[in-house]
């Protein structure tokens, strides 16, 4: 089900299960996770310095498969817990910029996948929120920390309540997501963004993606955010990408990156 195949500096991992909307059963969250270490593997050996997830068909993802699912059994737990969060953490801590290209619905474990990535651009139609309303669960995969963080208490509630779902384009201007692009032209419009990022500093983009994520998850505040910048700035003095950076600039040209260390 899950795809991956490596050019021009991109790793590209595709879930391709189409017929059942790219929904997740634990075999295709072992093979996800196994595409994003050989991705990683590719950060160290040079071959990778963007990742870009995206989903074959109509939708992106719609969350767990629980066509074979007998709740008198079902070990929450061990799926949840046991397979779900340690494969957003690691997609989370990937060591170059993540994208993820989102169409259709986007749920449950979809949606995890998509907090789990960098940088998230969505079909203006695709269709993002909670149904569990309608199975007696409750949302998973970080939907509630998201909601509340960008939406706040009531409107996440509501649409929990509710199941109502809201479009890409309504996502992103409540602050959920990056772009929302007309569905068709979705792959094509990000195309470019990504491969531009691709061929940029890559070492420089990795500390800010750790910088922001102390930020959201420590709650670091202004000073000392701007402590840890200093750092990592002085970090990166010694990086090839700092040295040709300054000299582009001062020579006039565009910068060539490696995007090593």
């Amino acid at each position: 089900m899950i795809e991956l195949t490596i050019a021009d500096s991109i790793a590209r991992v595709v879930l391709n299960a189409p017929q059942k909307m790219n929904s997740l059963d634990e075999t295709a969250l072992a093979e996800l996770s196994e595409a994003y270490d050989k991705a990683a593997a590719g950060v160290a050996d040079g071959s990778v310095r963007a990742l870009v997830l995206t989903g074959e068909g109509r939708g992106f993802c719609a969350g767990r498969d629980i066509s074979g699912v007998d709740p008198a059994d079902d070990d929450v737990i061990g799926y949840l817990e046991g397979k779900v969060q340690p494969l957003l953490e690691k997609m989370s801590n990937f060591p170059a910029p993540t994208f993820a290209l989102v169409q259709g619905a986007c749920l449950g474990v979809g949606l995890g996948l998509a907090i789990a990535t960098d940088v998230v651009y969505v079909a203006e139609n695709a269709k993002i929120g909670s149904p569990f309303a309608n199975l007696g669960a409750t949302l998973d995969s970080g939907g509630h920390w998201l909601f509340t963080e960008r939406l706040g208490a009531h409107r996440t509630l509501d649409m929990i309540y509710t199941a109502e779902l809201i479009s890409g384009a309504e996502a992103v201007r409540s602050g959920l997501f990056s772009r929302a692009f007309p569905a068709e032209e979705l792959v094509a419009r990000c195309e470019s963004l990504i491969e531009k990022v691709a061929q940029g500093a890559t070492q420089a983009f990795v500390a800010s993606k750790a910088l922001v994520q102390e930020i959201r998850d420590q709650r670091v505040g202004l000073w000392a955010s701007m402590n840890n910048e200093n750092r990592a700035q002085a970090a990166l003095c010694d990086t090839a990408d700092y040295a040709e950076g300054f000299k582009s600039f001062q020579e006039k040209r565009p910068p060539v990156f490696t995007g090593k260390k």
